[in-house]
């Protein structure tokens, strides 16, 4: 992230975003120039926001300070960009807690922005690398609820929301939103192959998505596949070897060695009870060993 290019953002951000990404139409290999262009990423925010009780907060008496949880800013314009023609873009920046948390929710959005293609990475660092590289361990069999209530939502809105702007003129030319009718495929298809391949390529259904974006589709036709692939997942679900929720303990473990990355020791940080005894009992075991060799 570029210093003191945007108005309002906390000062802290801009040593401390790990990962940011494209994502939109643009990660999905079906944008053009006048698409819509999205940025998410991740942040660690200054330590006692992680771990309030550095400043002295104790919960439940004190009146909790502000933390930081996300950056958000619309219509961000960038006059360089497309070759000094400039584009418009949509920034979010998560702390990295909550970014863990939706996560382990599978959040389609979020889920999404770990699986991008390379050239979709504007920034990334070893704390950015670490994560991508264990984005599998956060996918459970709960993303097809997830998935599919996304789905359900962009169907909504294909058959209700009133178009405006570029959009109305979309459905003036189409007879209806074919950018919520892609929205639906795209996310039942990425559902199917969380649930089958247990992960994602984001581009692997783009000539498909642009059929449906040059409307070659019509509605009843997203309709159909809609209820057929429904069904489809059902199976799927059932089938599938993907956990039936998240490892917590594990995640936690991610989190805890990322934020060590960023600032150093945790050792004032956070307790682990038991630690003592475990390296005890490690040092009885090796004991018994020796001794069982020496006999």
């Amino acid at each position: 992230m570029k210093k003191n290019l945007l108005p309002g953002i906390p000062p802290f951000l801009s040593d401390a975003v790990h990962y940011e990404v494209i994502m939109g139409s643009m990660a999905y290999g079906v944008s053009n120039d006048s698409s819509d262009m999205d940025v998410y990423g991740f942040a660690i925010p200054p330590k006692s926001d992680i771990f309030p009780h550095l400043r002295g907060e104790i919960p439940g008496f004190d009146l909790a300070q502000p933390k930081f949880q996300q950056y958000q800013q619309h219509h961000i314009y960038d006059s360089s960009a497309l070759g000094g023609r400039g584009r418009e873009y949509d920034l979010t920046i998560y702390s990295i807690a909550k970014y863990f948390r939706l996560l382990m929710d599978n959040n389609p959005n979020i889920v999404d922005s770990l699986f991008v293609p390379r050239n979709c990475i504007l920034h990334s660092t070893a704390v950015g690398e670490r994560v991508r590289e264990q984005r599998k361990l956060f996918i459970h069999k709960g993303c097809w609820a997830k998935f599919k209530g996304y789905a359900y939502a962009q169907m909504h809105k294909m058959k209700t929301k009133q178009p405006e702007g570029k959009r109305a003129k979309m459905v003036e030319q189409y007879g209806y939103d074919v950018k919520f009718a892609y929205h639906v495929v795209r996310l039942l298809l990425e559902v199917e192959q969380l649930l089958i391949e247990q992960d994602m390529d984001l581009t692997l259904h783009k000539e498909q998505l642009k059929a449906i974006r040059r409307g070659e589709w019509d509605m009843q036709q997203v309709e159909e596949f809609f209820i057929k692939k429904e069904q489809h997942l059902e199976q799927c679900y059932e089938q599938s070897k993907l956990p039936f929720k998240a490892d917590q303990n594990a995640i936690r473990q991610l989190l805890l060695e990322c934020l060590e990355m960023h600032y150093g020791s945790l050792r004032e940080c956070i307790s682990q009870p038991g630690l003592a005894e475990a390296t005890l009992d490690q040092i009885q075991l090796l004991i018994n060993q020796y001794q069982q060799r020496i006999k």
